[in-house]
Parts: structure tokens; sequence; C-alpha cells
């Protein structure tokens, strides 16, 4: 049974830069496994074309330690691309609205940035940006961070709230279906701005969900209530 907590949510504030980057680094590196491992039993057809190389593998060599060899030789791939992956689009956010939160997040209208704190210590962070178009979980940070968006959405008068997360994890999804977001797409998931390599392909195949809600007016009085 998890513990309960305090969980406090509020604007951020210019001391707490170094603990939001901290976890938003921590965050990233987590779904290097989710995305390598967990997230390779939603991609069918890359376990069957995994198989199909192994056993084209053994059919050319014979040899029957290639049964060993050429699956971790697939996860070591996997797990390579999706460190790659998720290291360049951390470095890229840490040089660009993660290094200038005060100025990208709380100074531009229609945006906010806000941390839950759990007694004193920075615990979570969500941010909301307006378009023109293992501590502590469990213990509703992700909710009433998730809250706090959509309070902000009402008064802002905006018509949707949209998300995508290349999350597997199914605590995730159950708690934007609890906040009222629905999936509308699914779509595949990559960082490379220039389209992914052959390589990417093979051993980076990611799953974007898309979610929306919508008319939130309605919606968030009943969600934070």
């Amino acid at each position: 049974m998890s513990k309960l907590y305090q969980v406090v949510v509020r604007e951020f504030e210019g001391r707490d830069e170094q603990e939001v980057q901290r976890i938003f680094r921590e965050g990233m590196q987590e779904m290097v496994t989710d995305t390598a491992f967990r997230g390779l039993t939603h991609h069918p057809e890359s376990l069957l074309l995994y198989l199909a190389i192994t056993v084209s593998c053994l059919w050319l060599s014979q040899c029957l330690w290639m049964i060993v060899l050429v699956p971790v030789a697939l996860l070591y791939g996997r797990y390579f691309f999706s460190f790659r992956e998720m290291t360049r689009y951390t470095k890229r956010a840490l040089n660009t609205d993660m290094a200038d939160i005060e100025g990208f997040y709380m100074k531009e209208p229609g945006s906010c940035l806000w941390v839950a704190l759990v007694g004193d210590a920075v615990v979570g962070l969500v941010a909301a940006v307006k378009k023109s178009s293992e501590r502590h979980r469990c213990c509703g940070v992700g909710m009433a961070l998730g809250r706090k968006v959509l309070e902000f959405g009402s008064s802002q008068k905006f018509s949707k709230v949209v998300l995508g997360t290349t999350n597997y994890t199914p605590a995730a999804h159950k708690l934007y279906r609890r906040l009222g977001f629905h999936c509308v797409g699914v779509t595949n998931g990559y960082h490379n701005e220039h389209g992914p390599s052959l390589l990417e392909r093979l051993f980076y195949r990611v799953h974007y969900h898309h979610y929306e809600l919508k008319e939130i007016y309605g919606l968030v009085t009943k969600i934070i209530s």
C-alpha cells in the first residue's frame, strides 16, 4: 500500500530551477528503458522481425549460440538507439525552454509551469503552453498537476487541451483518462527532426499517443471537485 502524502502545487519560482531540470532529466532517462524494453511488447511487427533475424542467423551459421547472441545484440541495439534519442531530446530541451523556464513559461501569456511539492521537496512538474492552432509516485502528484493544468486552461478559456506521450506505462494512460482526456490517435513517434534512419526504424519504434480534452469549461469543475 502506498503512503499518503499531502501534495501542494504552486507556480514555478526561480529557486526551483535546478530541481525542475533534474526531475526532467531523470524522467527522460526513465523513458530509455520504457521505449527500449516495455515498448517492444507493443510492436509485434518488431518481435516478428527480430525472430526472423535470429532464425536466419542460426540457419546461416549453424551455431546454436546465435539463439542467445542475436537477441542480446538486438536488445542492446534498442537500448542504444533509445538512449541516443532520449539524450538528444533532453539536451535540446535543456538548451531551449528548460534553460530559461522563467522566460519561456512564466512570462508568456497563456503559458505556465507548476511544481508539485511533498513537504519542502519538489517532486514533479507540469507545464501548459498556449498554441495558436519513483519516489513519489502513486500518491496523487500526477493527478494534482493535471488538475492544475485543466484549471489554468479553463481560466484562459482554452477551447481544448491536448497532450502527447510515448509512455507505455499503463498507469500514465489511466491517469489521462481519469482527468477526462480521450485518445484520438496513435502515430509513430520519432524525435529526429530529419526523419528516422534505417537503423532507427529497426531499433527505435515508438508509439506516440495523442490525447485531447474538449469543452473544458464544464468538465474542469467536475474533475477538480
